[in-house]
Protein backbone atom coordinates (compact mmCIF):
# COMPACT_ATOMS: atom_id res chain seq x y z
CA UNK A 1 0.00 0.00 0.00
CA UNK A 2 0.92 3.58 -0.13
CA UNK A 3 2.50 4.64 2.74
CA UNK A 4 0.94 7.88 4.55
CA UNK A 5 2.46 11.02 5.29
CA UNK A 6 3.32 10.38 8.75
CA UNK A 7 4.98 7.02 7.64
CA UNK A 8 7.19 8.73 4.34
CA UNK A 9 9.55 10.49 6.58
CA UNK A 10 10.44 6.80 8.14
CA UNK A 11 11.13 5.83 4.98
CA UNK A 12 13.11 8.50 4.22
CA UNK A 13 15.25 7.58 7.25
CA UNK A 14 15.87 3.84 6.24
CA UNK A 15 13.74 2.95 9.75
CA UNK A 16 11.07 1.15 7.77
CA UNK A 17 11.17 -0.29 4.42
CA UNK A 18 7.54 -0.84 3.48
CA UNK A 19 3.94 -0.46 4.75
CA UNK A 20 2.02 -3.67 4.38
CA UNK A 21 -1.19 -2.87 5.68
CA UNK A 22 -3.48 -0.58 8.07
CA UNK A 23 -3.65 -3.08 11.74
CA UNK A 24 -6.56 -0.32 13.21
CA UNK A 25 -7.55 2.72 13.99
CA UNK A 26 -8.58 4.06 17.39
CA UNK A 27 -9.18 7.02 19.13
CA UNK A 28 -5.50 7.43 20.12
CA UNK A 29 -3.16 6.26 16.96
CA UNK A 30 -3.65 3.93 13.90
CA UNK A 31 -1.57 1.17 13.44
CA UNK A 32 0.25 -0.44 10.43
CA UNK A 33 2.11 -3.68 9.49
CA UNK A 34 5.75 -2.40 8.32
CA UNK A 35 8.71 -4.28 6.69
CA UNK A 36 11.78 -3.74 7.95
CA UNK A 37 14.71 -5.54 7.02
CA UNK A 38 13.51 -9.10 7.09
CA UNK A 39 11.24 -8.04 9.85
CA UNK A 40 7.80 -7.71 9.82
CA UNK A 41 6.94 -5.03 12.52
CA UNK A 42 4.08 -2.35 13.57
CA UNK A 43 4.21 1.04 13.45
CA UNK A 44 1.85 3.21 16.08
CA UNK A 45 1.07 6.79 14.58
CA UNK A 46 -0.32 8.66 17.23
CA UNK A 47 -3.77 11.02 15.94
CA UNK A 48 -4.10 14.14 18.05
CA UNK A 49 -6.14 14.46 21.49
CA UNK A 50 -9.10 15.42 20.52
CA UNK A 51 -11.45 12.61 22.05
CA UNK A 52 -9.80 12.90 25.46
CA UNK A 53 -11.93 14.98 28.04
CA UNK A 54 -10.16 17.57 30.14
CA UNK A 55 -11.02 15.82 33.38
CA UNK A 56 -9.36 12.53 32.47
CA UNK A 57 -6.08 14.48 31.01
CA UNK A 58 -5.68 15.88 34.35
CA UNK A 59 -6.33 12.21 35.79
CA UNK A 60 -3.46 10.94 33.59
CA UNK A 61 -1.01 13.85 33.45
CA UNK A 62 -0.73 14.37 37.11
CA UNK A 63 2.57 14.76 38.25
CA UNK A 64 4.16 13.93 34.86
CA UNK A 65 7.60 16.28 34.12
CA UNK A 66 8.05 18.25 31.03
CA UNK A 67 12.02 18.83 29.88
CA UNK A 68 11.50 22.81 31.03
CA UNK A 69 9.50 25.33 32.56
CA UNK A 70 9.10 27.23 29.53
CA UNK A 71 6.86 24.09 28.90
CA UNK A 72 5.18 23.91 31.86
CA UNK A 73 4.12 27.66 31.61
CA UNK A 74 2.71 27.12 28.08
CA UNK A 75 1.28 24.19 28.73
CA UNK A 76 -0.38 25.69 31.77
CA UNK A 77 -2.31 28.59 29.43
CA UNK A 78 -2.94 26.55 26.63
CA UNK A 79 -1.10 28.05 24.15
CA UNK A 80 -0.23 26.60 20.78
CA UNK A 81 3.07 25.30 21.58
CA UNK A 82 1.57 24.11 24.88
CA UNK A 83 -0.52 21.58 23.77
CA UNK A 84 2.15 20.42 21.13
CA UNK A 85 4.31 19.99 24.23
CA UNK A 86 1.52 18.05 26.06
CA UNK A 87 0.71 16.05 23.18
CA UNK A 88 4.57 15.04 22.46
CA UNK A 89 4.38 14.41 26.51
CA UNK A 90 1.48 12.46 26.10
CA UNK A 91 2.73 10.03 23.63
CA UNK A 92 6.45 9.99 25.06
CA UNK A 93 4.56 8.35 28.29
CA UNK A 94 3.87 5.37 26.28
CA UNK A 95 7.47 4.88 25.01
CA UNK A 96 8.89 5.23 28.62
CA UNK A 97 5.90 2.69 29.83
CA UNK A 98 7.26 0.02 27.34
CA UNK A 99 10.48 0.67 28.10
CA UNK A 100 9.83 0.70 31.82
CA UNK A 101 7.95 -2.29 31.62
CA UNK A 102 9.80 -4.54 29.56
CA UNK A 103 13.04 -4.20 31.84
CA UNK A 104 10.56 -5.35 34.83
CA UNK A 105 9.35 -8.46 32.51
CA UNK A 106 5.88 -7.19 31.99
CA UNK A 107 4.26 -8.89 28.68
CA UNK A 108 4.37 -6.18 26.28
CA UNK A 109 5.19 -5.47 22.62
CA UNK A 110 8.80 -4.43 22.37
CA UNK A 111 9.76 -1.23 21.83
CA UNK A 112 12.28 -0.60 19.26
CA UNK A 113 12.20 3.02 18.09
CA UNK A 114 10.23 6.16 18.57
CA UNK A 115 10.96 9.34 15.58
CA UNK A 116 8.52 12.02 14.32
CA UNK A 117 5.54 10.90 16.60
CA UNK A 118 5.60 7.26 15.05
CA UNK A 119 6.18 4.36 17.52
CA UNK A 120 8.22 1.09 15.79
CA UNK A 121 7.37 -1.78 17.99
CA UNK A 122 7.64 -5.66 17.82
CA UNK A 123 4.37 -7.04 16.14
CA UNK A 124 2.00 -9.25 18.37
CA UNK A 125 1.12 -12.37 16.31
CA UNK A 126 -0.87 -15.66 17.46
CA UNK A 127 0.02 -19.50 16.60
CA UNK A 128 -0.31 -18.73 12.94
CA UNK A 129 1.67 -15.81 12.36
CA UNK A 130 -1.12 -13.73 12.34
CA UNK A 131 -1.82 -10.50 13.99
CA UNK A 132 -2.85 -11.59 17.70
CA UNK A 133 -6.33 -10.74 18.23
CA UNK A 134 -7.57 -8.55 21.28
CA UNK A 135 -9.48 -10.04 23.92
CA UNK A 136 -12.74 -9.02 23.11
CA UNK A 137 -13.03 -10.84 20.38
CA UNK A 138 -12.17 -14.53 21.48
CA UNK A 139 -14.49 -17.00 23.04
CA UNK A 140 -12.94 -18.70 26.61
CA UNK A 141 -14.00 -21.90 28.09
CA UNK A 142 -14.40 -21.18 31.76
CA UNK A 143 -10.84 -22.83 32.08
CA UNK A 144 -8.99 -20.64 29.36
CA UNK A 145 -10.66 -17.83 31.57
CA UNK A 146 -9.81 -18.65 34.94
CA UNK A 147 -5.94 -19.33 33.02
CA UNK A 148 -5.84 -15.93 31.14
CA UNK A 149 -6.84 -13.77 34.49
CA UNK A 150 -4.50 -15.37 36.80
CA UNK A 151 -1.71 -14.50 34.48
CA UNK A 152 -3.16 -10.86 33.77
CA UNK A 153 -3.11 -10.12 37.53
CA UNK A 154 0.22 -11.06 38.10
CA UNK A 155 1.26 -9.01 35.30
CA UNK A 156 -0.79 -6.03 37.27
CA UNK A 157 1.30 -7.04 39.80
CA UNK A 158 4.64 -6.96 37.99
CA UNK A 159 3.51 -3.32 36.62
CA UNK A 160 2.99 -1.87 40.02
CA UNK A 161 6.10 -3.42 41.44
CA UNK A 162 7.65 -1.83 38.53
CA UNK A 163 6.13 1.86 40.07
CA UNK A 164 3.18 1.85 37.20
CA UNK A 165 -0.72 1.54 36.91
CA UNK A 166 -1.71 1.00 33.15
CA UNK A 167 -5.32 3.71 33.98
CA UNK A 168 -7.16 1.91 30.95
CA UNK A 169 -6.85 -1.80 30.98
CA UNK A 170 -9.35 -3.59 30.07
CA UNK A 171 -9.92 -6.42 27.10
CA UNK A 172 -9.83 -3.76 24.34
CA UNK A 173 -6.11 -3.61 25.00
CA UNK A 174 -4.91 -6.63 25.40
CA UNK A 175 -3.76 -8.90 23.02
CA UNK A 176 -3.81 -12.32 22.67
CA UNK A 177 -0.79 -13.81 21.35
CA UNK A 178 0.40 -17.97 20.45
CA UNK A 179 1.68 -17.85 24.51
CA UNK A 180 -0.25 -15.63 25.99
CA UNK A 181 -2.14 -12.30 26.59
CA UNK A 182 0.08 -9.26 25.84
CA UNK A 183 -0.82 -5.72 27.26
CA UNK A 184 -0.95 -2.62 25.02
CA UNK A 185 -1.94 1.08 24.98
CA UNK A 186 0.07 2.49 27.44
CA UNK A 187 0.25 6.49 26.76
CA UNK A 188 -2.54 6.85 29.92
CA UNK A 189 -0.25 4.75 32.19
CA UNK A 190 0.60 6.72 35.50
CA UNK A 191 3.22 6.69 37.79
CA UNK A 192 1.64 4.90 40.94
CA UNK A 193 3.47 7.20 43.73
CA UNK A 194 3.25 10.10 42.46
CA UNK A 195 -0.54 10.42 41.22
CA UNK A 196 -3.25 10.72 43.76
CA UNK A 197 -5.59 8.88 41.58
CA UNK A 198 -3.53 5.48 41.12
CA UNK A 199 -5.41 3.47 43.56
CA UNK A 200 -8.44 4.67 42.30
CA UNK A 201 -7.36 3.85 38.36
CA UNK A 202 -5.52 0.34 39.56
CA UNK A 203 -8.90 -0.59 41.36
CA UNK A 204 -10.79 -0.10 38.27
CA UNK A 205 -7.82 -1.93 35.85
CA UNK A 206 -8.39 -5.08 37.98
CA UNK A 207 -12.38 -4.79 38.00
CA UNK A 208 -12.11 -4.82 34.63
CA UNK A 209 -10.48 -8.14 33.90
CA UNK A 210 -12.70 -9.25 36.62
CA UNK A 211 -15.67 -8.18 34.82
CA UNK A 212 -14.95 -9.55 31.17
CA UNK A 213 -13.49 -12.91 32.28
CA UNK A 214 -16.50 -13.48 34.67
CA UNK A 215 -18.26 -13.55 31.98
CA UNK A 216 -16.62 -17.19 31.26
CA UNK A 217 -15.66 -18.18 34.72
CA UNK A 218 -18.63 -16.29 37.29
CA UNK A 219 -16.73 -17.40 40.01
CA UNK A 220 -14.34 -14.44 39.47
CA UNK A 221 -16.54 -12.12 40.33
CA UNK A 222 -16.68 -12.14 43.90
CA UNK A 223 -13.14 -11.68 43.70
CA UNK A 224 -11.63 -8.69 45.58
CA UNK A 225 -7.97 -8.66 44.45
CA UNK A 226 -7.70 -4.82 43.43
CA UNK A 227 -8.13 -4.12 46.85
CA UNK A 228 -5.46 -7.12 47.78
CA UNK A 229 -2.97 -5.85 45.57
CA UNK A 230 -3.06 -2.84 46.69
CA UNK A 231 -3.38 -2.93 50.60
CA UNK A 232 -0.02 -4.71 49.80
CA UNK A 233 1.33 -1.99 47.94
CA UNK A 234 0.69 0.55 50.47
CA UNK A 235 2.67 -1.74 53.33
CA UNK A 236 5.46 -2.10 50.92
CA UNK A 237 4.39 -5.64 51.06
CA UNK A 238 3.72 -6.30 47.38
CA UNK A 239 6.59 -7.99 45.40
CA UNK A 240 6.27 -10.67 42.08
CA UNK A 241 5.86 -13.47 44.06
CA UNK A 242 3.53 -12.28 46.95
CA UNK A 243 1.17 -14.62 47.22
CA UNK A 244 -2.91 -13.69 46.50
CA UNK A 245 -6.18 -14.83 47.59
CA UNK A 246 -8.58 -12.68 45.37
CA UNK A 247 -10.13 -11.99 49.36
CA UNK A 248 -10.10 -8.99 51.06
CA UNK A 249 -11.62 -7.22 54.16
CA UNK A 250 -12.10 -3.67 54.31
CA UNK A 251 -11.83 -1.78 57.43
CA UNK A 252 -14.79 0.15 58.86
CA UNK A 253 -13.40 3.62 58.82
CA UNK A 254 -14.93 7.19 57.71
CA UNK A 255 -16.23 6.99 54.14
CA UNK A 256 -14.76 9.45 51.15
CA UNK A 257 -18.28 11.03 49.61
CA UNK A 258 -16.34 12.78 47.43
CA UNK A 259 -14.57 9.62 46.52
CA UNK A 260 -17.55 7.99 45.61
CA UNK A 261 -18.65 9.98 43.67
CA UNK A 262 -15.87 10.17 41.57
CA UNK A 263 -15.76 6.21 40.97
CA UNK A 264 -19.73 6.73 40.49
CA UNK A 265 -18.46 8.86 37.73
CA UNK A 266 -15.74 7.52 36.38
CA UNK A 267 -17.93 3.70 36.07
CA UNK A 268 -20.04 5.82 34.24
CA UNK A 269 -17.94 7.27 31.89
CA UNK A 270 -16.26 3.73 31.33
CA UNK A 271 -19.33 1.87 30.58
CA UNK A 272 -20.26 4.50 28.01
CA UNK A 273 -16.72 3.94 26.43
CA UNK A 274 -17.34 0.44 26.55
CA UNK A 275 -20.32 0.33 24.77
CA UNK A 276 -19.12 2.55 22.04
CA UNK A 277 -16.24 0.46 21.14
CA UNK A 278 -18.61 -2.27 21.16
CA UNK A 279 -20.50 -0.74 18.51
CA UNK A 280 -17.46 0.29 17.18
CA UNK A 281 -15.63 -2.80 16.87
CA UNK A 282 -18.98 -4.69 15.73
Amino acid sequence: MKAPARLQSLIDEGLIDSVQRQLMSGKEAMVFVVRCGGETRCAKVYKEATHRSFRQAVDYTENRKVKNTRQARAMAKGTRFGRESQEAAWQSAEVDALYRLAAAGVRVPKPLNFHDGVLLMELVTDADGSAAPRLNDVQFTPEQARAHHATLIKEVVRMLCAGVVHGDLSEFNILLAADGPVIIDLPQAIDAAGNNHAQRMLLRDVENLRNFFGQFAPELLATQFGAEIWSLYERGALTNEAPLTGHFERKAGAVDVGGVLREIDDAKAEEAARRLRMQTAA
